[in-house]
């Protein structure tokens, strides 16, 4: 193939007579597939939080519900989307107060976080038509948590068709939503308090 060559059409029949074919780029080809996710662009533009920085969990609530993501306020607790989702609509219900076990919680933020955790799972359902439920708190760094200094519970929604190829073949996860769209139809069908 030569730079010359044209770039065959795309999947629907468009043409596209000024791109050039990434045959004639320059790069030594690797193992890695590429699964293009420009909705990514919002957190690494404000960047990770280094080690010894403010906890996300904590820093969150002082945000506008639209840039934290976060879909309702409780009174000790919040539901806010996971930035790691592994399917969409991959919830985490937070108690505001910093504590990194569950058995640091009070009975009250107990008993929020579990109200929550039913709601959220109501809301997907009728939002995203949800078959089932991955629900679960990861207790320490040693048993997974990615953030084990403040306690979050996941609420996945599962579907009977969600199970593909991609993390098995490319371990890759394919979602098809852009958070910020999740987080407004989520918080627009939250029941009023």
């Amino acid at each position: 193939m030569t730079p010359t060559d044209a770039v065959p059409p795309d999947y629907d029949g468009t043409e596209y007579p000024d791109a050039e074919s990434s045959a004639m780029f320059a790069g030594i080809p690797d193992g890695f597939q590429r699964l293009w996710t420009p909705h990514r662009i919002a957190y690494i533009e404000q960047g990770g939080s280094a080690p010894g920085d403010e906890c996300v969990f904590c820093r969150a609530p002082t945000l506008s519900d639209e840039q934290a993501l976060i879909a309702h306020r409780g009174e000790l607790a919040y539901v806010i989307l996971n930035l790691f989702p592994y399917n969409s609509g991959h919830l985490l219900v937070v108690p505001y107060r910093h504590i990194a076990t569950y058995d640091s919680a009070t009975p009250e933020e107990v008993a929020e976080i579990g109200a929550l955790t039913q709601t959220a799972m109501r809301v997907l359902t009728a939002t995203s038509r949800a078959d089932g439920f991955n629900i679960g708190m990861n207790q320490g760094a040693i048993a997974g948590a990615g953030i084990a200094a403040h306690l979050h519970q996941h609420v996945v929604p599962r579907w009977a068709t969600d199970a593909n190829f991609f993390p098995i073949v490319a371990r890759t996860k394919a979602i098809p939503r852009l958070l910020g769209e999740v987080r407004d139809e989520i918080a627009a069908a939250w029941p009023a308090s």
